[in-house]
């Protein structure tokens, strides 16, 4: 058996062994950030169709555990620039509107509704 080989299951469970769920207080943030949405009466735009919040959450969701099993998230921030910004198949950005408000990047949406969460949660 070659070196390379026998390497491979090795960093195989490395990378495995540093993955794990999401901290509690980045956990509650993420979930906020989804309860955000919701109040907002936003709807979420993905590989070029609009999608109600339900559908955004099942994918966001998704796409977090699938980040999970990488890695384990430190800040929230990682979750909306890994995760909730873009498609990971075609790599289009998604979008965010609220109500009858302008059509934003979701990244900006995002980061900018985990400002005002911090914010709140300092008062």
């Amino acid at each position: 058996m070659t070196r390379r080989a026998l390497l491979l299951p090795a960093l195989l469970l490395t990378t495995a062994a540093g993955a794990g769920p999401t901290p509690a207080p980045v956990r509650a943030e993420i979930d906020g950030l989804m309860a955000e949405l919701r109040a907002g009466a936003c709807r979420f735009q993905r590989n070029g169709s609009w999608h109600g919040l339900d559908e955004a959450q099942k994918v966001l969701a998704y796409k977090l555990q699938k980040l999970e099993d990488q890695t384990t998230l430190t800040r929230t921030e990682d979750f909306i620039d890994q995760a909730a910004t873009r498609s990971s198949s075609t790599g289009q950005a998604y979008q965010v509107q609220c109500g009858q408000g302008p059509i934003e990047p979701a990244g900006a949406w995002l980061h900018a509704a985990l400002k005002r969460l911090r914010a709140a949660r300092a008062r």
